[in-house]
């Protein structure tokens, strides 16, 4: 089951987007990430969860009206609203999670939606231009050739990488979390591997040419 969450951060009007999020089969609003459906993404999630302290009236009166179901848990908290989302898509049975709206805003918040990926297989961050994901072991990236991917590690060191379809190939090599050495990479096939032994590595893939899905 593929759901799509919606969080707080910035997002664009873009068709791609809206169609991620109508053919979702679980559409969930993180706290003030209802805003975002409401004004980009014209269908209103299945549930919003969150401490909704971030719901304008216009918003709370559209949830109102849509029947969305609300799962509030009090503002002090252990957890951010993007990251009780992911427990709840989890918890009704997603197999895929795709986040919409998780970046951009404070850094603080941007760079601990990313570190999120990391908690269960299968869950991308989407923009109107990108993906971000993490990989283990091996991940496949179809796209078209002279697209952007950058290799992050988000471990101090990512150990055994390979790489094949990208314009500068690594073969065996280790990437350190304190270089820059993966970014900015290049398709040169519509599908490229990465194939890692030891770490986790964030790739990130800007796609030059979007279609609307």
């Amino acid at each position: 089951m593929h759901c799509v969450i919606v969080a707080n951060g910035e997002i664009q009007d873009h068709a791609r987007l809206r169609a991620l999020w109508a053919r979702a089969d679980l559409r969930l609003a993180a706290n003030g990430g209802a805003r975002n459906a409401r004004l980009f993404l014209a269908l209103a999630p299945h549930s919003v969860i969150g401490d909704l302290d971030s719901l304008d009236a216009d918003t709370a009166r559209w949830l109102d009206t849509a029947r969305v179901e609300k799962i509030q848990h009090p503002r002090a908290k252990d957890q951010t609203d993007l990251e009780l989302a992911l427990d709840l898509a989890r918890t009704r049975g997603a197999t895929e999670i795709t986040i919409l709206a998780a970046l951009g805003g404070r850094i603080d918040q941007t760079l601990a939606n990313i570190f999120l990926l990391a908690r269960a297989e299968r869950v991308r961050i989407v923009t109107a231009d990108a993906e971000l994901w993490i990989t283990r072991d091996e991940s496949e990236i179809n796209g078209q050739i002279g697209d952007t991917v950058s290799l992050i590690p988000l471990t101090a060191r990512v150990e055994g990488i390979e790489t094949q379809g990208m314009e500068f190939s690594l073969r065996g090599e280790t990437l350190a979390q304190n270089t820059a050495r993966g970014i900015s990479n290049g398709l040169i096939a519509p599908r490229a591997r990465v194939r890692i032994e030891r770490g986790m590595l964030l790739i990130v893939h800007f796609q030059k040419s979007i279609s609307n899905l």
